[in-house]
């Protein structure tokens, strides 16, 4: 049995002054003017709030978050070269957490190698392209000729339109090679390969002179396009830029033909 003191104490406890109530029923929330440590009939239900579980992601297909890192690569490349592939920039395009690159990518060189050899594939689709607007069958001498100034042109004429692109393509870090993921058909040098090796079967190219022909080709051409495009001909004026790619495919064109007797 309660004793009268207990029973004052708890009538106290329930008739606070109106402020501390105010702010009591405040807390609670919702009404009633009693406290629930003093309200014998108070229960608690013990039961959490509603879980509203969120919806889940869908799986990516196998492949598709490394495709993408270097499809976000080759878009970092292409507006500032191989210096610009990071990581954690590509992880961000891609929308993926950055330790989610290393289970495609054991570094960045990697990443970079791949995105390299992706920028090497773009080069090699243009010029495969342009190759394949000439007319002509195939060992027939002018439309070989033709390929091989359409090589030339395309080569250069990518190097002007994606300068970041045309960098990278030759930005391979040292611990890795450049043949690992190109698509070697489409390759531009096993593409200048088989014009000459044309160029050869049409008689236009002494096929004692064919062997390594391919590499005075491609270093008159490539650095050509280094000089136009990064080096000390970049301002050169346009007119003068054709006037000199005309001398140079000239210059390569009486390396290839035979000389007039």
């Amino acid at each position: 049995m309660a004793s009268p003191i207990d029973a004052e104490d708890e009538t106290r406890s329930c008739h606070v002054e109106p402020r501390k109530q105010a702010a009591r029923a405040d807390r609670r929330g919702a009404g009633g003017g009693r406290c629930s440590p003093c309200y014998r009939g108070a229960v608690a239900t013990g039961r959490s709030p509603a879980r509203t579980d969120a919806p889940k992601r869908p799986k990516r297909p196998r492949g598709s978050v490394r495709d993408g890192l270097v499809a976000a690569g080759l878009e970092l490349a292409r507006t500032g070269g191989p210096d610009a592939v990071v990581l954690r920039e590509a992880t961000r395009i891609v929308g993926v957490v950055p330790n989610a690159a290393y289970r495609h990518f054991a570094d960045r060189d990697e990443l970079l190698a791949a995105v390299c050899a992706a920028a090497m594939n773009q080069l090699g689709t243009r010029v495969a392209a342009d190759v394949a607007r000439v007319p002509g069958d195939h060992g027939n001498p002018d439309a070989a000729l033709e390929r091989l100034g359409a090589i030339g042109s395309a080569y250069l004429q990518f190097a002007h339109d994606e300068p970041g692109l045309f960098a990278t393509a030759f930005g391979v870090p040292h611990q890795h090679t450049y043949a690992a993921e190109l698509e070697l058909d489409l390759s531009p040098l096993n593409q200048l390969r088989a014009t000459l090796d044309e160029l050869a079967e049409a008689g236009i190219l002494d096929p004692q002179r064919r062997p390594g022909a391919e590499f005075p080709v491609w270093a008159t051409v490539h650095g050509l396009a280094v000089l136009l495009e990064q080096g000390p001909l970049r301002e050169m004026p346009e007119a003068e830029r054709r006037r000199l790619v005309d001398r140079a495919f000239a210059f390569i064109g009486d390396g290839i033909t035979p000389a007039q007797a």
